[in-house]
């Protein structure tokens, strides 16, 4: 990836489940959580209200980042979909990528790119 915008922007709250062996394929791992209520977890950094960042991502937004636990990632993790990705534009990744000086991704930013690899270089209330 060479974004990572979301990742150091949004609040990544899910429900608490996901983090039990039991209950989940793919757990997120312990120590890698707060938990925010009876109900709910976030990862580490993104509870913050200001700077927040995943403890989960490595490198450096904008550039070249890498998720740590991307196959036990939590579902919001999963569910995001940066702008244009599936041809759909995501207001929300617009404003992750802009609050990090990055500016917003197109449908010609995919072109030649898959999902996966993504395009080139181009608060509390913000959950993912």
């Amino acid at each position: 990836m060479t974004c990572g915008a979301c990742c150091a922007y949004f609040r990544v709250a899910f429900y608490w489940r996901e983090a039990e062996l039991s209950d989940s394929p793919h757990p997120v791992p312990k120590g890698l959580f707060v938990e925010l209520d009876s109900q709910k977890r976030a990862m580490k950094g993104t509870e913050q209200k200001h700077h927040q960042k995943c403890c989960a991502l490595e490198g450096r937004v904008g550039e070249r980042v890498n998720c740590r636990i991307y196959d036990n990632r939590p579902t919001p993790c999963r569910q995001f979909e940066a702008s244009f990705e599936s041809g759909v534009h995501n207001p929300r990744c617009d404003e992750a990528r802009r609050a990090h000086g990055l500016a917003p991704l197109s449908g010609k930013d995919w072109k030649g790119h898959g999902p996966s690899q993504g395009p080139k270089k181009p608060d509390h209330d913000r959950d993912l």
